[in-house]
């Protein structure tokens, strides 16, 4: 959106910034809430205002969702690590849950057998590959860690590139995924 309202938290005037606004919607593809990520004026990065991020409505369980999942289901925390997975697996369905707890609580489709977890580093990412495994091995879905290099796959795609970053993936993914999200599917 070219000119999104920003409202400070401290009840300063609202401005306007372009933005990414981004749908929040449950696994019936029904949109729960909204996020939005303010960018500079140039487009370059996130605009200088705090915090550049914000979401609203009923997030918790639900995601922003890219492609259609039935089996697999690729789940990051942010927006960005989990479009920087799909530049490179581009048929891979996937959901970014807006934080480490939200990825947490994520919702599985009832017929997920594999979710690919989209790891950060960190104490969040730890807990949240912690709690994402036991809930997926509770409902009889098998869970795969994917561990990026620096601290999320965001900063790996813009460190090291796209060819770095899909081979990096696709010495982690389950042998029979590699040639199946490798190519476009939508």
């Amino acid at each position: 959106h070219p000119r999104c309202f920003f409202r400070p938290e401290d009840d300063g005037p609202t401005e306007t910034w372009p933005a990414i606004v981004a749908s929040v919607t449950d696994l019936a593809d029904v949109q729960t809430g909204a996020h939005r990520t303010w960018l500079a004026r140039d487009g370059s990065d996130k605009a200088p205002i705090i915090p550049p991020r914000k979401a609203m409505g009923d997030l918790l369980g639900h995601a922003v969702r890219f492609g259609q999942a039935s089996d697999v289901l690729a789940a990051g925390e942010g927006i960005e690590t989990v479009l920087s997975v799909r530049e490179v697996l581009p048929g891979l369905p996937a959901a970014a849950a807006l934080s480490a707890n939200h990825l947490a609580a994520i919702l599985f489709p009832p017929t997920l057998r594999r979710l690919y977890i989209l790891r950060d580093r960190g104490a969040a990412g730890d807990m949240t590959e912690t709690v994402l495994t036991e809930r997926a091995a509770a409902a009889g879905i098998d869970a795969v860690t994917l561990a990026p290099a620096l601290g999320d796959f965001n900063n790996d795609l813009c460190d090291f590139g796209a060819e770095a970053l899909q081979a990096r993936l696709q010495d982690q993914l389950v042998a029979e995924d590699i040639a199946r999200f490798a190519s476009a599917e939508d």
